[in-house]
């Protein structure tokens, strides 16, 4: 069980560091040239980014290392799941869409779930970049970071692949599908 200082156990952090490693063996296209002992030593410095993770995890994010920023020393997570994760579907894209609901409202928001979670939701540039290392998305849809322009008129983003294409569309904020989701990031 999690405490509320949002840290493992050493059990669940063994876990989750064998976890996160054998995905990163399996796919290794999403990191070349990356070596998974400094991805770990990272990680096992960062109590709170592997709770994190592991929250990632258990919504079935299936996070997985899509690059390193030399500027800041960080290693990069996306949710790397072949559909939007399963544990964060059936949202509205943030909390002023929640509370304009005036019936069936769902459970939370895109943007509330991140921000609890410690992750930040995908841009639509880093939807496309992820799309360049694999097949996501196929049969379902995930909510993107949304202009605060198109946000402020109601409207809220969300991408897919179809046709073997990435597509962009919009919805009003407030709607919300049993297939849509949000992915998410992290750096450590």
């Amino acid at each position: 069980m999690k405490n509320n200082k949002k840290q493992l156990s050493p059990e669940q952090c063994e876990e989750l560091l064998h976890v996160l490693k054998v995905r990163f063996e399996k796919n290794m296209n999403r990191h070349k040239g990356m070596e998974w002992a400094q991805v770990q030593t990272k990680l096992k410095a960062n109590a709170e980014k592997l709770w994190i993770l592991d929250e990632m995890e258990l919504t079935g994010g299936e996070p997985d290392v899509v690059g390193y920023d030399k500027k800041t020393d960080e290693y990069i997570f996306y949710d790397c799941s072949a559909e939007s994760p399963k544990g964060r579907r059936s949202v509205c894209y943030d909390h002023e869409a929640l509370e304009a609901r005036k019936e069936h409202k769902p459970e939370n928001s895109a943007v509330e779930m991140a921000r609890d979670m410690g992750i930040e939701l995908l841009t639509e540039e880093q939807y496309r970049e992820l799309q360049k290392l694999g097949k996501f998305d196929t049969k379902t849809s995930s909510w993107v970071k949304t202009p605060a322009d198109i946000r402020k008129l109601g409207g809220a983003i969300f991408c897919d692949r179809r046709y073997d294409t990435v597509f962009m569309y919009h919805n009003g904020a407030e709607s919300y599908y049993a297939a849509r989701g949000f992915r998410g990031s992290l750096r450590v």
